[in-house]
């Protein structure tokens, strides 16, 4: 039996081989062009369901990231203002022990309602156009007294001025991490306020005013106004620090996140990022293959029974 060749056949054989080989060529030109291994999961198959979920985690791992960033500035915020208020109970201490020291008080109530006036911008600070220290209040803000004599008005307490609810806010930085970031008005100023308060009720009262030379009754009154204010400083420093433990555990948190982003992301690039030197290789294999399979084509074409006979 004798198997006859058609030269009808050699072109379909020669043409599929060409066809073939310019579209391994397109493909590896799209790999090495990308950088990658497919455009889509089809592209993946054998690993879809592991790319998918890795992908997953990802876009969680993301979001904390940016949950984050917001929280770390919030605390950095709220450290300034907590810090403002402490700096405010140190000023009054200092204006106090000063007054005790020179023998004069001619400025102490000018200098305390300066420390007033720093504490309340204190008490009364904003992160993104909300009060900090109000909870869920955080269109109000959380203390209102403008002035010393607001703290004397016949019939009013300090905490009339607080107009804080008692909402404490809090954050997930991770999967199993949940951190409080907020702090109450009137938990950490209510003693600071009273401390204030008492300050100017003795200017007001019958061994006032303090003006020129200190008084017996009023040097016995300063010096035991020292230790309030201590504590009350002492007291700020406790809350700012608290803050700033939040603020390293936020911290490293963050660290561990960029930890595990890297290496989820380096799962995801073994699988979708091509290896150039690979995908190179194959692309020029490639284009040998198509000029191979041209050249038969061509060489084909040329031998065929139609060229003779012209």
């Amino acid at each position: 039996m004798v198997s006859r060749v058609s030269t009808g056949g050699n072109y379909s054989a020669v043409l599929a081989n060409l066809i073939a080989a310019q579209q391994r060529q397109t493909d590896a030109g799209e790999k090495v062009s990308s950088q990658k291994n497919g455009s889509d999961l089809k592209d993946y198959s054998r690993n879809a369901e592991m790319l998918t979920a890795m992908r997953s985690i990802d876009t969680r791992l993301a979001g904390y990231t940016e949950q984050n960033k917001l929280v770390n500035d919030k605390l950095i915020t709220q450290d300034f203002a907590l810090n403002q208020v402490a700096d405010a109970a140190q000023t009054a201490r200092q204006a106090i022990a000063e007054a005790i020291a020179s023998g004069r008080v001619d400025t102490l109530m000018q200098d305390m309602q300066g420390a007033f006036r720093n504490g309340v911008e204190g008490l009364n600070s904003r992160y993104g156009g909300k009060y900090l220290f109000s909870g869920g209040q955080v269109d109000t803000p959380p203390f209102s007294a403008t002035s010393l004599s607001d703290l004397t008005i016949p019939a009013t307490n300090v905490a009339d001025y607080f107009h804080n609810d008692t909402f404490i806010a809090q954050a997930k930085v991770d999967d199993s991490t949940l951190v409080n970031t907020g702090f109450l008005a009137d938990a950490f100023g209510t003693g600071m306020m009273e401390a204030f308060k008492a300050v100017q009720a003795f200017h007001e009262g019958a061994d006032g005013p303090f003006n020129g030379n200190l008084t017996d009754a009023q040097r016995t009154f300063l010096e035991g106004q020292l230790q309030v204010w201590d504590s009350v400083y002492n007291d700020q420093i406790n809350i700012a620090g608290r803050n700033g433990m939040v603020q390293s555990r936020v911290e490293s948190v963050k660290e561990d996140l960029v930890i595990r982003t890297n290496s989820i992301k380096s799962m995801i690039g073994d699988i979708v990022d091509a290896d150039m030197t690979l995908a190179i290789s194959n692309l020029e294999q490639a284009q040998i293959s198509v000029q191979a399979a041209a050249q038969v084509f061509i060489a084909l074409k040329e031998s065929s029974l139609l060229n003779v006979l012209r």
